[in-house]
């Protein structure tokens, strides 16, 4: 693979009229997308940038105020910029459905529908059907040359319309209660837009997809996996670019070296995947790359961006408690779940093993568990350590099984082709939230007699969804779903609503998207009468010292998010250093007596 396909410039110079950029949360998708389209500008193109990212900070990256009209970015010539809401756009598909239904339907049945189409997949199409008009009417966008997304649709969408049966509205005799199937309801009045619009995202002279992603294990491996999935959908013109490679400038610098150790480790461990499509590397930030001058200077000159300036410091922070207090707090009702939340990358299962070992060190019986696929859950670490337990619930084989107890009820009543759609709707990820919960349900259910500590809960959505759906069952007086309901799936919900018997740690990281993305889930948590008892933010560089000048600067420029946790979103909060082998460094903790 040549140089100048690994370069910035290569991109520019074949950049086709669409560009979508995807990777998981807080990687820098935005920032990379507000780059390539000032870049295009500045090159005396026409271009349109449009955000369908839930927790968008395009108008703060880009300096302006932003709504659903292209507005023009006084700073770049060229470039004009819009956000789609994607919860207006699904709060409007939502009433779109649901309101020719009412008063003919009981109400319980209206909530339910209601929060089936509040979860992740209904907004991810409701999106899709507001920027289909962007990609799929060539009309609409006849005056720029090149129109940029900021997010792209997943191959589970992808595949849902690609299905025939998608056109003709949702399944009539579905009884899981759990589906994803009910967006689609709409979908028919927009057939050839639709189909126009999924034609141009396999056109690789149409579309390119950028996959966005950072020198770590977990954003590597997500950023892999989308690659296979879209590449197996026929999206075959792809790039990734590595955001915030580091090099320390001081070689005998600890922090330093470490940051740089590990982030190579990371790399050599994703080589079969990196040689297998052009990679650009862009180099790690001192702070967020706010305003179109700083994100020309991110991308045109391959030096890192110049540390942050007075005006990024917002000083010392305080407030933070430790983890070993945050720990001696929890252990006071002698018993318990704890669960870390929050999105990939953060640290979640640092976060869980920490607080294990430390309960378990202070002579708790502890069971640590995860429901995530991708987790790293060490699963030996309770051999050395009395007291403690872990484990993994596996989602693969809880889907298997959902998946099967459905079609085994719903398949003899289906045609083929509502079969099939069926079939795609079992692949999305609340089916696997949903199946996962008879494990889930049992494991909190042992916080009666231990410590039972949870990396990865279910979402507030998926919550509501199955008070929801009980709540529609009762009133027809059958069960919802085909696979029952144990007792300990009926007493969930109450368990986790009970504070002093569940609580729930919002974990997250020092920069805007992570702590905004927590700050959205914690709204969602409240949806479903779930109050969070702390965040942690984790791997902060504040207040580590360093002589390298970029992770000095890296440090000051979180003291903004690490204010902003404390001032709006958390009543307690712990900060944990960043460090180059998080679960290795676990110290002992002193026994004090058990309460």
């Amino acid at each position: 693979m040549s140089a100048d396909k690994d370069s910035f410039s290569a991109l520019l110079n074949e950049a086709p009229r669409h560009l979508f950029f995807t990777g998981k949360g807080g990687v820098g998708k935005t920032s990379m997308a507000c780059a390539t389209a000032i870049a295009l500008a500045d090159r005396s193109r026409s271009v349109l940038l449009i955000s369908t990212d839930p927790a968008s900070n395009l108008d703060e990256v880009l300096d302006t105020p932003l709504s659903g009209v292209a507005t023009p970015i006084s700073a770049v010539r060229g470039l004009s910029a819009l956000n789609i809401d994607p919860s207006a756009a699904a709060a409007r598909y939502r009433a779109r459905l649901i309101d020719p239904l009412r008063g003919a339907l009981p109400e319980a049945v209206l909530r339910t529908m209601e929060e089936q189409l509040s979860g992740a997949c209904t907004t991810e199409i409701a999106a899709f059907d507001e920027f289909t008009a962007f990609l799929g009417n060539p009309a609409v966008t006849a005056a720029f040359d090149h129109i940029i997304f900021d997010t792209a649709p997943t191959g589970h969408t992808i595949r849902l319309l690609q299905l025939p049966k998608a056109w003709t509205g949702f399944l009539d005799r579905n009884t899981s209660g759990t589906s994803c199937l009910g967006p689609l309801a709409g979908l028919e009045k927009q057939r050839e837009v639709y189909s126009a619009a999924l034609a141009t995202l396999a056109d690789a002279a149409a579309t390119c997809l950028v996959l966005v992603t950072r020198p770590e294990s977990s954003a590597l491996a997500e950023a892999a996996r989308t690659s296979r999935e879209l590449g197996s959908l026929g999206i075959e013109n792809q790039r990734l670019i590595i955001n915030g490679f580091f090099r320390t400038l001081v070689s005998d610098d600890p922090l330093g070296k470490a940051v740089e150790t590990r982030m190579q480790k990371s790399l050599d461990e994703a080589q079969a995947f990196l040689s297998s499509l052009p990679v650009i590397r862009i180099p790690l930030r001192a702070a967020n790359v706010l305003g179109p001058e700083r994100l020309r200077q991110l991308v045109e000159d391959g030096e890192p961006c110049s540390p942050a300036s007075a005006a990024d410091v917002d000083g010392e922070v305080e407030g933070f408690e430790s983890l070993e207090s945050l720990i001696g707090r929890l252990e006071l009702s002698g018993h318990g779940v704890i669960l870390t939340m929050g999105k990939g990358g953060v640290g979640k299962t640092t976060a869980a093993t920490k607080i294990a070992v430390g309960l378990a060190q202070r002579g708790h019986p502890v069971v640590l568990s995860t429901t995530d696929p991708a987790s790293h859950l060490d699963l030996t670490l309770g051999d050395g350590i009395p007291g403690l337990t872990v484990e993994r619930i596996d989602p693969d084989r809880e889907t298997a099984l959902y998946r099967d107890q459905v079609l085994a009820e719903q398949a003899p009543q289906l045609d083929a082709a509502s079969l099939a759609l069926l079939k795609e709707d079992l692949r999305s990820p609340c089916t696997e939230e949903i199946a996962v919960f008879r494990a889930f349900a049992r494991t909190v259910a042992e916080g009666g007699e231990r410590f039972v500590v949870l990396d990865t809960a279910p979402t507030g959505h998926t919550l509501l969804l199955l008070d929801a759906s009980e709540a529609y069952h009762r009133e027809l007086g059958r069960q919802a779903g085909s696979s029952g309901h144990s007792e300990s799936v009926r007493q969930l919900l109450p368990r986790l609503r009970d504070p002093e018997f569940t609580k729930v740690l919002l974990v997250t990281l020092a920069e805007a998207t992570p702590v905004h993305e927590a700050a959205a889930l914690q709204e969602d948590l409240r949806r479903a009468k779930i109050e969070p008892y702390a965040w942690i933010v984790n791997q902060s560089f504040a207040a580590i010292p360093t002589a390298d000048p970029l992770l000095a600067a890296r440090g000051r420029s979180e003291f903004r998010y690490l204010n902003e946790v404390l001032g709006q979103h958390a009543a307690h909060a712990v900060r944990i250093p960043w460090t180059a082998h998080p679960i290795e460094t676990i110290a002992p903790m002193p026994q004090p007596s058990i309460l």
